[in-house]
């Protein structure tokens, strides 16, 4: 009788997940603080509201431009690597294989098995490659698209981030009363994001929620008390 089938389960959109991380969170808190901060400066909340948005267009920009550029710098060491490690295995072969056997010596593997793999490795050069790359380096091959979809993932939860915050902005006239229904919204935003990271990441959505909800708050509160204090 067959076994009972086993599906394995793993969440492999991490780079995604951390670039979401990195717009929403400071989509939460930037604009907050900013708004936050003019707030004891401004009475009407259509002025917060347009250096708001003003600040949300630029924070997008500039960190979707920034996710862009450091996905193209890894695209760029990984190409340079990979070449550096093609040439090595043709001008130092013996050198190679003997790193390979080095590596696996470092998992317990035998001396006579790790001579097979050499062997194996030499009549394939490409795997030989990519074998370098990943255990000697430590380097994934990036998706060509990563930097363009890292770009457009920062930028556009920063604006998401940006714009729960402002809200109450949007609803309330005046801006004092509508401080206190900002600070609700975006502590609940925060708390919700955690969960839902959480639910990606494997940790507990309470755990999750509840560091997020604690670290948004301080980095707001901190962001706030800077903003009160310059204006």
């Amino acid at each position: 009788m067959p076994g009972p089938s086993h599906v394995e389960k793993h969440f492999t959109a991490g780079d995604t997940v951390r670039d979401l991380v990195i717009g929403m969170s400071d989509g939460l808190t930037v604009p907050f603080a900013l708004a936050a901060g003019l707030t004891g400066a401004i009475a009407q909340s259509r002025l917060i509201v347009i250096a708001g948005v003003a600040e949300i267009a630029a924070g997008a920009i500039a960190m979707g431009l920034g996710g862009y550029l450091a996905a193209r710098s890894d695209a760029e060491h990984y190409r340079n690597e990979k070449a550096r490690e093609r040439r090595e295995i043709q001008v130092l072969p013996e050198t190679e294989a003997e790193e390979v056997r080095e590596i696996f010596a470092g998992y317990g593997v035998a001396a006579d098995d790790c001579d097979s793999v050499v062997r194996s490795l030499r009549q394939r050069p490409d795997d030989w490659v990519a074998f370098m790359m990943r255990f000697e380096l430590g380097l994934e091959r990036p998706e060509p698209s990563r930097a363009w979809r890292s770009a457009l993932t920062i930028g556009g939860a920063y604006v998401i981030g940006g714009l729960i915050p402002l809200c109450a902005y949007f609803l309330v006239d005046d801006a004092r009363r509508a401080l206190p229904l900002s600070v609700g919204v975006t502590l609940v935003a925060l708390a919700l994001f955690g969960a839902v990271k959480g639910r990606f990441t494997g940790v507990p959505a309470l755990r999750s929620g509840a560091q997020t909800t604690l670290i948004g708050g301080l980095a707001a509160a901190a962001a706030f008390a800077i903003a009160r204090w310059i204006t």
